[in-house]
């Protein structure tokens, strides 16, 4: 297989790399600069199918977000300091705003609050509130204005590091019922999917150990098997900065996916593990391809610039004016043949 070309490769590093850094903030509870297992990352999906799975939960509706925040565990009634110097205001039971001066709100969620409203706190100093029982951890969002940030960003909550690499567990082919297709001579058009995770920096505690969270940048492109990009480097999920709609929760996570515990119904998976499909796209159309051998590579990073690479071969073979069994339909909004799915400025 051909190598990538030197300077695609460059530039595919150069926008992998760490954002840069601002004023830091310490950790939410004593040792205040020590770093804490975090159980929950930003961008994981967070799924509730309202139907159970064996009454076709995963075809039916629900709610689908994007974990807007992180979660660091915590003992319950762990006290919960201030990260900053602000103003608390209530946003319910649980939940606590402090609202900076510089523009920044920081949420803490599912703790038992005990400062008052409009009360000035002050950070590593004024206790917020506990732990509340049984969540086992404190979330943390951080807001700019009106828009939310990556608390894991460098420069941001400190002290974090991080040298695990996400995982590609696989590149998946699937055919209109959903169903994984074999590699070998794709025809029509078929849905290409990547199961990839990340592993938590620090090992977390309790029902939570050993679960995954999301990488921070899923990306993927196309090539010949004999050499040259037939779709160049685009970005699938970034959330190395911020987060996308929760509208398009169903273009970033393919259809399979569901969360660390996820529910089902009225059936809670408490100890089992999540599982983060990503969508390299919805509605391949390998018509627009001659036949031959292409390689599809998946490439997944964390916020700290740790990388993975993983590539899967793939063979297409159309008849001339024939049929493709299991073939997807057409979008709507374009008719047939599609163009390969176009680049994009983020790889």
């Amino acid at each position: 297989m051909a190598r990538l070309r030197p300077l695609a490769a460059v530039v595919s590093l150069a926008l992998l790399a760490p954002a840069g850094a601002s004023a830091s903030y310490p950790w939410p509870f004593k040792p205040f600069d020590k770093q804490h297992p975090i159980r929950g990352f930003f961008g994981d999906p967070r799924t509730v199918y309202l139907n159970g799975i064996l009454a076709g939960g995963f075809d039916g509706p629900g709610a689908f977000s994007f974990h807007q925040g992180i979660d660091v565990s915590a003992p319950d009634g762990t006290p919960i300091y201030a990260i900053a110097n602000g103003t608390a205001h209530y946003l319910g039971a649980s939940t606590l705003n402090v609202v900076t001066g510089g523009g920044v709100t920081f949420q803490f969620f599912h703790i038992v609050s005990v400062v008052g409203e409009g009360q000035h706190v002050i950070a590593r100093e004024t206790v917020l509130g506990y732990v509340q029982p049984p969540f086992g951890h404190v979330h943390i969002s951080e807001i700019d204005g009106t828009r939310i940030v990556n608390p894991l960003k460098p420069g941001h909550l400190a002290p974090y590091r991080d040298k695990t690499r996400p995982t590609i567990r696989e590149i998946i082919v699937r055919d209109a019922s959903g169903a994984p297709q074999t590699p070998l001579g794709l025809c029509g058009r078929v849905e290409l999917d990547a199961d990839v995770f990340d592993t938590p920096p620090v090992a977390v505690p309790g029902v939570f150990r050993g679960m995954p969270v999301a990488p921070a940048f899923v990306g993927w492109e196309l090539t010949r098997f004999a050499g040259g990009v037939v779709s160049p480097w685009r970005a699938v999920a970034d959330f190395r900065k911020t987060l996308p709609s929760s509208t398009a929760f169903w273009s970033v996570y393919a259809k399979g996916t569901y969360q660390n515990a996820p529910r089902f119904g009225r059936e809670q998976y408490d100890s089992m593990p999540g599982r983060y499909l990503f969508l390299l796209s919805g509605n391949f159309d390998t018509t627009s391809l001659p036949n031959g051998v292409y390689v599809i590579s998946v490439r997944a990073a964390d916020i700290r610039g740790n990388r993975t690479l993983s590539r899967q071969r793939i063979s297409v073979l159309n008849a001339r004016g024939g049929t493709c069994p299991g073939s997807l339909p057409a979008p709507p909004e374009a008719p047939p043949p599609a163009e390969p799915p176009a680049a994009a400025t983020t790889p």
